[in-house]
């Protein structure tokens, strides 16, 4: 990453993507945020871990049969409405939305 607009991004998209696969995981309300949440901030935490194999691991130990394939379509489909997200087609700045997301993984 190489800005902090690439860090909100990024974070953004594994947020969605987490909010996806607590669905998948049959997570609801506060569980399904929590499982969110923990997975953006362990991926900013260590920079290149493999979200995806995170993701496949808890549906292989849940028993839910989503392919790689799958989880890495939803993970493109959330990176690219994260983008449009950080660039301003929401009417949120990009450095609201950094000031937010520091805000909400500090406080967590």
């Amino acid at each position: 990453m190489t800005s902090i607009g690439d860090a909100a991004k990024t974070a953004l998209c594994n947020q969605l993507l987490g909010r996806w696969a607590a669905e998948q995981l049959g997570l609801t309300g506060e569980d399904a945020k929590a499982y969110a949440m923990a997975l953006a901030k362990a991926a900013m935490r260590s920079e290149g871990r493999d979200v995806v194999s995170e993701i496949r691991n808890d549906f292989d130990a849940a028993g839910v049969t989503r392919s790689e394939q799958e989880i890495l379509r939803v993970m493109t489909e959330f990176t690219i409405q994260a983008g449009q997200q950080m660039s301003g087609g929401s009417g949120v700045s990009l450095d609201a939305a950094a000031v937010l997301l520091k805000r909400n993984l500090v406080s967590r």
